[in-house]
C-alpha cells in the first residue's frame, strides 16, 4: 500500500525488489508491487542506486538489490540473524518427516521465509521459498504468528487489512477467526491448501525475549501426507523443536544483552 512518507516508499521499493530474485523486476514491475506510480517508483529506485542501495542491469534494465544493503545486512547480522541456530532445527524437521521444512520470521505484518530443506520425499510444495513474503493470517507460518498475538493487536490488524481481495473468501475476518480459535487450541497452525489447492502446510510459533511470536517453523506438503494420525504426530514435532529453539535464542539473548549497571550522573539501570 503506498505511503506519503518517504522512508516508508523507499521501504516498499526496497521490499518489493526483495521478492523478486532473478531475473530482476522493471520499474512498472516496482509499481505494481507498490501501488506507486510509475514516475515516483523511477525516482525512488534512482535515488537508492545512487546510494548503492540499488543496481541497475545496463543491458536489461531490470533493477536489482544494491551491494550496499549487502555490506549493512553483514553488520546487522550479528545483532539479528538467528538462522544459524534455527538451522538445525529445519534440518531435523526435514529428515524426520520427509517434507519441506522452513524457517520465518514476522517483519510487521507479514512473514518472511529465510530458509528452507527439503525432506526425501519426492514430491514437493513451492508455495514457501527462502524470501518468499505473506501478510499475517497467510500460509501456515503468518496463521500462527497472526493467532498467537494479543486479541487487541489481532483486532486491529483485521480492521486494516483485507486479505480476500488476493487471497479469497476464505481469508475473510470471520473465517481467520475460527483458524485463529483452532490454532490456539491445537498450538500449531494448519493451512488446508488454502493458497494453492491441495499443498497443506503447518507451523508452530518461535518466541522472542518478550513473549512474542516473533519467527515459526513450518512444514510443508501434499494432502495426502498431512491426514491424521500423521498430522498430530507433525504438530507434536513442531511444537518440540519450536520450543527448543525458543529456549536457544533466549539463552543468546541472554548471553548478548549487556550488564546493566549504574550509569554516569544517573541511577542504575532497571
Amino acid at each position: 500500500m503506498p505511503t506519503d512518507n518517504l522512508i516508508g516508499r523507499a521501504a516498499l521499493v526496497l521490499r518489493a525488489l526483495s521478492v523478486t530474485g532473478e531475473p530482476g523486476a522493471s520499474t512498472s514491475d516496482v509499481a505494481r508491487a507498490t501501488g506507486l506510480a510509475r514516475p515516483t517508483a523511477h525516482r525512488l529506485l534512482a535515488a537508492l542506486a545512487d546510494e548503492g542501495f540499488v543496481d541497475r542491469d545496463q543491458r536489461s534494465g531490470q533493477w536489482y538489490l544494491g551491494p550496499e544493503l549487502y555490506l549493512l545486512g553483514e553488520s546487522a547480522a550479528a545483532r539479528y540473524d538467528v538462522t544459524q541456530q534455527a538451522r538445525d532445527s529445519v534440518h531435523r524437521l526435514a529428515a524426520a518427516t520427509g517434507e519441506s521444512a522452513f524457517f520465518s520470521a514476522r517483519r510487521g505484518d507479514e512473514t518472511v521465509c529465510l530458509l528452507r530443506e527439503d525432506g526425501d520425499f519426492p514430491i514437493r510444495s513451492f508455495v514457501l521459498y527462502e524470501g518468499a513474503r505473506f501478510p499475517l493470517g497467510v500460509v501456515s507460518a503468518g496463521l500462527v504468528v497472526l493467532s498467537l498475538l494479543g486479541d487487541r493487536e489481532i483486532d486491529e490488524y483485521l480492521a486494516r487489512v483485507d486479505l480476500t481481495e488476493r487471497w479469497g473468501a476464505e481469508h475473510g475476518p470471520e473465517p481467520l477467526r475460527e483458524r485463529i480459535a483452532e490454532t490456539r487450541e491445537r498450538g500449531y497452525s494448519v493451512n488446508p491448501g488454502l493458497v494453492v489447492e491441495g499443498s497443506w502446510g503447518m507451523a508452530a510459533a518461535v518466541f522472542g525475549a518478550a513473549g512474542e511470536p516473533a519467527w515459526a517453523l513450518t512444514l510443508t506438503g501434499v494432502e495426502s501426507r498431512f491426514r491424521e494420525p500423521r498430522r498430530s504426530q507433525m504438530g507434536a514435532l513442531l511444537l518440540k523443536e519450536a520450543h527448543a529453539l525458543t529456549t536457544t535464542l533466549r539463552q543468546r539473548a541472554e548471553v548478548s544483552r549487556p550488564e546493566s549497571g549504574p550509569r554516569p550522573g544517573g541511577r542504575a539501570g532497571r
